[in-house]
């Protein structure tokens, strides 16, 4: 999946400069897949204010958009990501995901001075209303938040906490820059992702070689099952053993265990099971009982 990293404050353009890259590269022959942010917090039944105030309501946004862009994952479509990506730590696990995919990307940055920013958030009309989960299966529409404006409390927040790419490191780079009144860089931006020798990946960002997409997306999607029933029992005190689908071996819940944790331990196990796998891929049948063993020799707690 070429990849194009979209970026900036909120209200910069980054909606904008996105579908512009889109309808760019489906006129020259490209498969696009555009994903957004606008739809994803939607979709996931979130407001979008209490959205960017809730931290793991945000780690839940972008674990969905990861994943999301890891089922395009190919040599030739292109995945135009189109969110705040405001964290270095986190485009840098998309950077190491383009790696293992043996393909190319770019960071492009929607620079944008604050204040003028803040006034096109201004500009947008829309209620910020909690989604129910039947609203988009009444209206057969996909939800899209791109015109409710954020408060100033959250915009300022945003803006705070907005970790600025630089073109110097490496999962930025190449990286391309566009003010409000520019046109984008079109060639430039193409020559990156198709003219661009894609970097090596490093051992631990081989992906398994059964089906390496689709492996690692089965893969994450029952580790993500199993943290999802964990969390559950532990949000209701049901601690000590608990059966998931899949695992003779149960799940050992103990009073320590938290989102933080278990998503540390997911990534880890991934590591680890690709490593492992590089001739002779695990069976994905055995993925939870694997899982549930690993979390249970690597928690402390009672």
């Amino acid at each position: 999946m070429p990849i194009v990293v979209v970026t900036g404050l909120p209200a910069s353009g980054k909606s904008t400069r996105s579908r512009q890259l889109r309808d760019y590269f489906s006129k020259r022959g490209k498969k696009v897949h555009l994903i957004s942010e606008n739809e994803a917090v939607p979709k996931a039944l979130f407001g979008k204010n209490l959205h960017a105030s809730d931290s793991q309501k945000e780690k839940v946004v972008r674990s969905d958009l990861k994943s999301e862009a890891s089922r395009h994952t190919n040599r030739e479509d292109l995945v135009i990501l189109d969110a705040g990506n405001y964290i270095k730590g986190y485009r840098y696990e998309l950077y190491c995901a383009t790696k293992a995919a043996r393909t190319t990307q770019c960071t492009l940055f929607c620079c944008i001075p604050q204040e003028q920013a803040w006034t096109f958030n201004a500009l947008r009309t829309a209620p910020d209303e909690v989604p129910q989960e039947t609203e988009a299966e009444a209206t057969g529409q996909t939800l899209d938040n791109s015109n409710v404006p954020y408060t100033r409390e959250i915009f300022d927040a945003l803006c705070m906490r907005y970790e600025e790419p630089q073109s110097n490191n490496r999962w930025d780079s190449p990286l391309v820059v566009v003010l409000p009144e520019d046109t984008l860089d079109f060639e430039a931006i193409y020559k990156a992702l198709y003219e661009t020798q894609p970097l090596p990946p490093n051992l631990s960002t081989q992906n398994a070689p059964l089906g390496a997409t689709n492996y690692l997306f089965e893969l994450d999607n029952i580790m993500q099952s199993i943290i999802k029933e964990i969390l559950g029992a532990v949000k209701i005190k049901a601690f000590g053993q608990l059966r998931v689908p899949g695992s003779s071996t149960p799940v050992k819940v103990t009073t320590s265990m938290n989102a933080l944790q278990l998503n540390r331990l997911r990534q880890k196990f991934i590591t680890s099971t690709c490593r492992a796998s590089q001739t002779a891929p695990t069976p994905v049948e055995q993925v939870p009982q694997l899982f549930v063993q690993f979390i249970n020799a690597n928690t402390i707690g009672c």
